[in-house]
């Protein structure tokens, strides 16, 4: 049997954390190690449960997923973040997506969506809903002094990085093996700074969006 997801619930809602629970635990390729209803216990929890997707409510009440998100790069927690939400700001989003969430799902969409965005998450794909991700493309600062110089396939790397594909997929598309895939991945690593797929995406949106 392949090895389950191990997933963590952080929902400040106990009606809507129990159903989710309930959905997620019933799903055989998951398995449910924990869940809170704060951000200070999410943290207390995850510092000691292994985690591979944390699933992340982004309105926690007097707190929201920032809160969390901070503290997870505090813990080098190593597991990736989804961000579940019916609307938050485009900074709060950017601002996430800068600390490190792999993904912002829409709770309009269906429990199937979700179950695929887990498993995309979780084999390490960066998945942004894209009302999201149009409204980040069009209202993010170009921060770099310094211009990064992209080649076409760099361009075409990040295209298809921001619609969510896989490193398989990007070598796909390009023709290219997926080891060359990944090693288009680090040349852009290279000249950008970032060490992640994440910070990449950010980079993307906030810097080179004139460039894609």
């Amino acid at each position: 049997m392949p090895k389950r997801i191990r997933i963590f619930v952080v929902d400040d809602h106990a009606l809507f954390r129990e159903g989710l629970l309930r959905l997620l635990d019933a799903d055989q390729t998951l398995e449910v190690v924990g869940s809170a209803d704060s951000a200070a216990s999410a943290l207390d929890q995850l510092e000691r449960i292994a985690t591979d997707v944390l699933i992340l409510d982004y309105d926690l009440g007097a707190e929201t997923a920032l809160s969390v998100a901070h503290g997870l790069r505090k813990l080098n927690f190593q597991g990736r973040s989804l961000v579940v939400t019916a609307g938050l700001p485009d900074r709060d989003a950017l601002e996430l997506i800068r600390l490190g969430v792999c993904g912002i799902f829409h709770k309009k969409h269906s429990p199937e969506d979700l179950h695929r965005g887990i498993h995309a998450v979780a084999s390490g794909k960066i998945l942004i809903d894209q009302r999201y991700l149009q409204n980040l493309v069009g209202s993010a600062a170009i921060l770099r002094d310094a211009p990064v110089s992209l080649t076409e396939r760099d361009r075409r790397v990040l295209r298809l990085l921001l619609e969510g594909n896989s490193n398989k997929e990007i070598a796909a598309n390009l023709n290219l093996s997926e080891s060359a895939a990944k090693a288009a991945l680090q040349q852009l690593f290279a000249k950008t700074g970032v060490r992640t797929r994440s910070q990449l995406v950010r980079v993307a949106l906030e810097e080179l969006r004139d460039e894609i």
